[in-house]
């Protein structure tokens, strides 16, 4: 999981502990992992400045809530609606579903699912992939948080949990220490997974950090290797070839992360070919984050959103927006289109290279 950000601001203008010492392949990888907790923190302060309704944000947190800036806070906003309507799209049937979510980190969409929409978590069987130790500690986070959440969790009796290994397993939920460049066409299948039923995807800026032929490995496993209907929504920056791009390679790259498949899904034509060529043969379609704000969002949203931060530069949040973006695409498969849903709901953006 990762956060929209402003090259240069808080973090990203830092290099790393160690700085270019810290050059082994773990080390690449802890990098990486602290992403997860800046990104908690940009949710977190998007909940409080009033953008989100999230009451596990805090669980996963700790020293209180950071203000970010207002441009981040409404990233975090619009990124975060964009795919809960997707998701919400999707499991909105009494048909059992699965959600696999890449590098979930510390999201909170699981829970967000099971207490808005309980009737849809009924039929829900929700996995998270990481690396352990970002699932250990959310883990860890998890027991000794929220009281309702934890003691909701541990009354189910079937509810198994090796906090230090990082791994949880219940009936519908499962976190799994899993390093997923594992995946590809063929690999064993995580415990639980049901490659019957039909299956969503998601990526919050996971896959960016992995060699390409490393991304494409996955998205084949997910095409080729599950037999009923897939998706998949991708949140990514593009566009690294402007000033503005380069600045955000610059910052990141002065921290040890590299974007590596920015180069080659760099814009939103690139992502939507990206998922045609992979496999996800029935639709294909990307929008960026400033397109999203504008013709996603009802009016009233976006007066009600305007009125909790003044943005000093409407440009300034344009460029931002404009280098990340959502891109969702599926396969049909078994009885039901499972994505249906997705077709013609939202207005489509015209695309024009960054």
């Amino acid at each position: 999981m990762n956060s929209l950000r402003l090259p240069g601001s808080g973090r990203l203008g830092k290099p790393g502990p160690g700085g270019d010492k810290d050059s082994t392949p773990e080390a690449k990888d802890r990098v990486v992992q602290q992403t997860d907790q800046d990104a908690s923190q940009s949710r977190l302060s998007a909940v409080e400045t009033g953008y989100l309704q999230d009451p596990f944000a805090s669980v996963f947190v700790s020293g209180g809530v950071q203000r970010k800036l207002p441009l981040i806070n409404r990233g975090t906003y619009v990124r975060t609606t964009a795919i809960d309507k997707l998701v919400n799209s999707f499991i909105n049937s009494s048909q059992t579903k699965q959600i696999v979510s890449l590098g979930a980190g510390s999201d909170t969409r699981y829970f967000r699912i099971k207490s808005t929409n309980p009737t849809a978590a009924s039929s829900l069987i929700y996995h998270e992939f990481d690396f352990a130790a970002v699932t250990s500690r959310k883990i860890a986070s998890l027991l000794k948080g929220e009281p309702s959440l934890a003691a909701s969790m541990l009354a189910d009796p079937a509810l198994f949990v090796d906090a230090p290994a990082g791994s949880l397993t219940s009936p519908s939920y499962y976190i799994h220490p899993l390093d997923i460049r594992s995946l590809r066409p063929g690999c064993a299948l995580p415990v639980g997974i049901d490659k019957s039923l039909p299956t969503l995807f998601i990526s919050e800026c996971c896959l960016i950090y992995l060699a390409p032929a490393e991304a494409d490995n996955i998205l084949k496993w997910i095409t080729q290797d599950f037999t009923s209907s897939v998706g998949l929504v991708l949140y990514e920056p593009i566009g690294g070839e402007d000033a503005f791009g380069k600045v955000m390679i610059q910052n990141l790259a002065a921290r040890g992360i590299v974007l590596k498949t920015l180069k080659k899904y760099s814009s939103l034509e690139r992502q939507k070919e990206r998922l045609r060529i992979l496999g996800f043969s029935k639709g294909q379609d990307a929008a960026d984050v400033d397109f999203i704000h504008d013709n996603w969002m009802d009016e009233g949203e976006k007066e009600r959103i305007a009125k909790l931060e003044m943005l000093d530069e409407m440009e300034e949040w344009q460029l931002l927006a404009r280098h990340y973006c959502v891109a969702w695409g599926w396969r049909d498969g078994g009885s039901e289109d499972s994505f249906s849903g997705w077709e013609g709901v939202w207005p489509a953006q015209k695309y024009s290279k960054i």
